[in-house]
């Protein structure tokens, strides 16, 4: 009876040692086991893994896109100075408001 009640109490002892109530539990253990072990009850809880490394990536260049000259010229507006009677590239200035002119087709 003695032994029973002593075996009963080493039983228990073990398992309430073997229960990880520590922050940081140690990363042995030593112990006696009757039977099969699983489950995460009879082994430590282990270490949480390493965050990923932080790659820093410079940003890719930017895409310049060459655009076409207008296809339609006829869409343009020519200005004309009434008082120089010429159009603005060949007038630099202009002493009254400029006129905005269509062009003509050439003939």
């Amino acid at each position: 009876m003695r032994t029973s009640r002593f075996l009963l109490l080493f039983l228990c002892l073990s398992v309430l040692v073997g229960q990880d109530a520590w922050a940081h539990p140690p990363r042995t253990s030593v112990g006696i086991v009757f039977g099969p072990m699983w489950g995460p009850f009879w082994y430590p809880q282990p270490w949480p893994p390493y965050p990923p490394p932080v790659v820093v990536a410079p940003p890719p260049p930017p895409v310049y896109i060459e655009q076409a000259p207008a296809a339609n010229q006829a869409d343009a507006v020519w200005y004309f100075c009434r008082s120089a009677g010429a159009y603005y590239p060949a007038v630099g200035t202009c002493a009254e408001d400029w006129l905005p002119v269509l062009p003509e087709a050439a003939k």
